[in-house]
């Protein structure tokens, strides 16, 4: 079947739509909040020979880009001749899809007159696996909850009831992570039926012809946009917290004509605990990374992944060997994109973002309802600033580089007895600059009855500052507490019924030198509480004179006036000093 330019956009758009559709089904049906609310989940139509074509609008690089990857492992276990109308087919392994247990991979092929034409898959974020309440405390991943092997979640329509027992036997959240897991096998079911439709509407017999040619145009568009980076090697490093000790991650990116090669070679080596990233994660972020960095535009799918190269070393912490922990490998895996940003800025440092928050904040809080003495567990995420841009500033709260989203306080509090007592953008957290980095959040959380409660915070850069480009400054730093004292992370933690968790997620570096800011952006930033009086003046060498009265509570615009004259002498005087 030969397609022509026109014909190709039209299939291409409408393949698009049945994705969002399949995607649309599943936020709207899940039980969960991680799913319905948070949208930690990936959607993607594949091929007869498991190669990813699209994805849906949204989702999060760890789980689009590793269950893209992974699903050669499903077609492997069950080969077509195995499977009949009505198969589903699921997994959690972390090795063969999305690097941790939590996250349920589900699997199923489109029969058309008896002959499988495509794939449906998608992945989501389970609120509870068993086991170890999520964190990174365990020492091997047999502790962290139940592992479900590529099996058959349905059979021929019917579901596999023996499996559906198990895990409601060892699940905290039967409900809820049976229900996804419906959730998700009808958001394939509706994405089947739609590309079935679409099928008959336009005559065709397979999609695979389809297929190849949006797979080739996509890899031929990356290595087009690859030949317009300058070939050379460049490194770069960042330090995560680590969990006992601090990790060392490191990169060599190597561009060569039309291909990119990554080698995370003198990372640390994996951990003893649950932080560890299985390769195909890693993979999954670094060509994230290269197409957002290099070509945006370029749809991702298996033609994507083909200019680029990534090795790390086995027994590394970007290439872990079982039975390794797993858990919190988000809290690695997601400073992988600054990572690599950061030995491309010097290379194409107009077309990369400074350092960011990184990893999104993620939260499993443990309560019993004073009332009906029912137990709840809840995940919240909360996200930090990105690094600032080239030409823009970086964007507050927002979750880059995983897409998940925050948990409004209304969400919150109906799940579980605790209230949200502060939440607010942190002054002073983005990090100075030509453009600011974007600002993390200040947040407050407290519990509602008698009994003790828990918190398992799975956070970082507690103690590694998001780095700033081209004189930029760093991000603040994140902070935890309880009661006003730092406390321990990626731990349960236990607390008394009145304690108060402080949760301030870090903010994003800024870019450029602070002293080339014009001075009515920064005066707009103290007007809108991002900015302090101080810091305009300290970092970025700006007066701005408050003419209301301290105790004032209110405070608008008319208060603030920018002291032009006296701001030109302050950044003359730190220029020549």
């Amino acid at each position: 079947m030969k397609l022509d330019p026109i014909q190709l956009e039209v299939l291409w758009n409408r393949l698009l739509s049945v994705a969002n559709e399949q995607q649309t089904t599943l936020v709207r049906t899940a039980f969960s909040t991680i799913v319905r609310e948070s949208l930690d989940l990936a959607c993607g139509v594949f091929d007869t020979r498991g190669q990813m074509i699209g994805q849906s609008l949204t989702g999060t690089p760890g789980h689009i880009n590793p269950m893209a990857t992974g699903a050669v492992h499903f077609l492997n276990a069950y080969p077509p001749e195995t499977l009949e109308p009505g198969d589903v087919l699921v997994t959690n392994d972390p090795w063969q899809t999305a690097g941790q247990i939590n996250d349920f991979t589900v699997l199923t092929p489109v029969f058309r007159d008896a002959e499988i034409v495509a794939y449906f898959a998608n992945c989501c974020h389970a609120p509870d696996i068993g086991g170890r309440i999520l964190s990174a405390e365990a020492r091997e991943v047999f502790e962290e909850g139940l592992r479900v092997p590529i099996t058959k979640l349905f059979s021929g329509g019917e579901p596999n009831r023996e499996l559906f027992k198990i895990l409601r036997a060892n699940v905290r959240t039967p409900n809820e992570t049976v229900g996804d897991l419906y959730a998700q096998t009808s958001s394939n079911a509706v994405g089947a039926r739609s590309l079935l439709q679409m099928m008959d509407e336009f005559g065709l017999v397979t999609i695979d012809p389809l297929a190849d040619e949006i797979i080739s145009r996509s890899e031929n568009a990356l290595r087009d946009a690859l030949e317009q980076i300058p070939n050379g090697s460049y490194e770069h490093e960042v330090w995560s917290d680590g969990f006992e000790e601090p990790l060392r991650l490191k990169v060599a990116v190597t561009v060569e004509e039309r291909d990119i090669h990554i080698n995370f070679a003198g990372s640390s080596p994996q951990s003893q605990r649950g932080i560890n990233v299985v390769l195909n994660y890693t993979k999954g972020y670094a060509s994230f990374a290269v197409k957002a960095a290099i070509s945006p535009e370029v749809p991702h799918n298996e033609g994507s992944f083909r200019p680029v190269h990534i090795e790390a070393p086995e027994g590394s912490i970007l290439n872990c060997v079982e039975p390794a922990a797993v858990a919190s490998r988000h809290l690695v895996g997601h400073f992988l994109p600054g990572l690599i940003f950061g030995a491309l800025a010097q290379a194409i440092p107009d077309r990369v973002l400074a350092g960011g928050a990184d990893p999104a904040w993620m939260s499993i809080w443990r309560a019993t309802w004073p009332h009906s003495r029912k137990p709840a567990n809840f995940t919240l995420f909360q996200l930090g600033g990105t690094g600032a841009r080239p030409t823009k500033d970086g964007l507050s709260t927002t979750g880059f580089p995983s897409g998940v989203g925050g948990v409004p306080a209304e969400i919150m509090e109906s799940q579980a007895p605790i209230l949200q007592l502060r939440r607010e953008l942190r002054t002073d957290s983005g990090g100075g600059g030509k453009y600011r980095g974007g600002l993390g959040q200040a947040t407050r959380i407290a519990h509602v009855g008698e009994d003790d409660w828990s918190v398992s915070a799975m956070i970082d850069r507690t103690r590694f500052a998001a780095h700033g480009l081209n004189g930029g400054l760093p991000g603040a730093l994140g902070e935890f507490e309880l009661d006003g004292a730092a406390a321990m992370a990626k731990s349960v933690l236990w607390m008394k019924p009145d304690s108060v968790v402080s949760m301030n997620p870090p903010g994003g570096g800024g870019y450029g030198d602070p002293l080339d800011r014009e001075p009515c952006r920064v005066l707009d930033d103290v007007v809108n509480g991002y900015v302090s009086l101080a810091a305009a003046l300290e970092v970025y060498g700006v007066v701005v004179h408050y003419l209301g009265r301290p105790d004032q509570l209110v405070r608008l615009p008319e208060h603030y006036k920018l002291d032009r004259e006296a701001t030109s002498k302050v950044r003359q005087r730190r220029r020549t000093s």
